[in-house]
């Protein structure tokens, strides 16, 4: 099979609207959790959130077709502008050869929740005609693909909380089987809105900590009490290596294994077996190398990090043989389909430049969290092998292992 290399990337989150100013402010241990600007929360239980500021859709897209794509495309095209430009590709490519793997939990929940008050409100004739096709979330690959040209495999993941790193995984498998030369990845979330936070509140699934925004997501710690909701958008030009190689491409690392696994067990509530499986899958697939930095789901939960701290002991033989291990959720919340595509990034990013993101607001040990999770400051360190893990509602995970070139 091809090798398959990442040669652009690119991303926006609450802490910066490009790949360096949010991950200078990743490592800088900032947090962009605030409260709710997007509507008026004051009737919620959790009033907080990890919301991009000041975007300007625009700048991305013509102004006429912004009403056309809900705030997920438009994070999504920033995201993949970018990785674009970073990948840095000679003109005459072969977009037939060159496609799309996109990825969302949810996509335009906004605009359902916006579309379904106008039908119950001003009937269904006032309902928009864009409603639907901003709404859809293979959409996002779909403007993509419009937007750049590209007329490969247009694929969608929607897989929850893991769909982000499934469709990495997704366009790895394409371009290893000869089903493309290139593909574009990119998972973008937007769902602050008042169906989004009501509806995860309802499940107490979100932290309620609103008098203390950047101290309410905290990663494995012993005080963590649910997850802060965030928004963005991650992209990466996947690439076959012997191409990448022959133009003289700038490689951030080579996709070398890939799991993926299904719980089997409750709709919302996690186990350790699943992601277990999908790790140790992950880690045949690449060789069984030594793995130098794990970057956790870490969602916040107590379920999520109590479990997926056992599944990495498992895994690795023990606590003393775990590489370190880091969250970044603390700093932008959980971006839900985004999270895999934002955390493969920030993990390409900090194996190139040999240093690990922290985890903060890391203070209260747990005796079921008891890793090396990096706390409150960032560490530098050669990284040549990296994982990122992704697990979802419905029991779906999986995992990405990168290794240096």
């Amino acid at each position: 099979m091809k090798r398959v290399v990442v040669t652009g990337i690119g991303m926006i989150n609450s802490l910066g609207q490009d790949k360096e100013s949010s991950f200078q402010a990743i490592l800088d241990g900032e947090c962009g959790i605030k409260t709710i600007e997007l509507f008026d929360p004051e009737r919620f239980p959790a009033q907080i959130a990890g919301e991009i500021v000041g975007f300007d859709p625009s700048t991305v897209m013509d102004k006429k077709e912004v009403k056309k794509a809900d705030r997920f495309i438009q994070l999504g095209l920033k995201a993949a502008q970018e990785a674009m430009e970073d990948a840095a590709l000679p003109d005459g490519v072969d977009k037939d050869r060159f496609g799309v793997s996109s990825a969302s939990g949810i996509g335009g929940l906004p605009a359902i929740e916006k579309n379904s008050v106008i039908c119950d409100t001003r009937g269904p004739r006032r309902i928009s005609p864009f409603f639907i096709p901003s709404a859809l979330v293979n959409m996002l690959g779909g403007f993509v693909s419009i937007y750049q040209g590209l007329k490969g495999p247009n694929l969608s993941s929607v897989t929850a909380c893991a769909a982000g790193t499934h469709a990495i995984a997704e366009a790895s498998k394409t371009i290893m089987v000869g089903g493309a030369d290139r593909m574009l990845v990119i998972g973008a979330e937007s769902a602050i809105c008042g169906a989004g936070m009501g509806g995860f509140a309802a499940m107490k699934a979100l932290s309620t900590n609103n008098d203390d925004p950047k101290g309410s997501s905290r990663p494995f710690d012993g005080d963590r009490n649910g997850f802060v909701m965030g928004e963005g958008a991650g992209a990466l030009v996947l690439e076959d290596y012997d191409l990448a190689l022959a133009r003289g491409a700038e490689i951030y690392g080579e996709v070398i294994g890939f799991g993926e696994s299904g719980d089997a067990n409750h709709i919302t509530s996690p186990v350790m077996e699943g992601p277990l499986r999908a790790m140790k899958a992950a880690l045949t697939m690449a060789g069984n190398p030594k793995v130098d930095y794990i970057n956790a789901h870490g969602t916040s939960t107590p379920a999520n990090d109590k479990n997926e701290t056992a599944a990495i002991k498992e895994v690795f033989g023990g606590k003393e043989n775990c590489p370190p291990v880091s969250s970044i959720k603390g700093q932008i919340g959980h971006c839900l389909g985004a999270a895999g595509a934002i955390e493969a990034v920030v993990t390409l990013m900090s194996m190139k430049r040999g240093i690990i993101p922290p985890t903060i607001n890391y203070t209260t040990p747990d005796e079921n969290c008891d890793l090396d999770y990096v706390p409150n400051q960032a560490r530098e360190a050669n990284i040549d092998v990296a994982m990122s893990n992704s697990f979802g509602f419905g029991g779906t995970n999986g995992v990405v292992i990168f290794k240096k070139i």
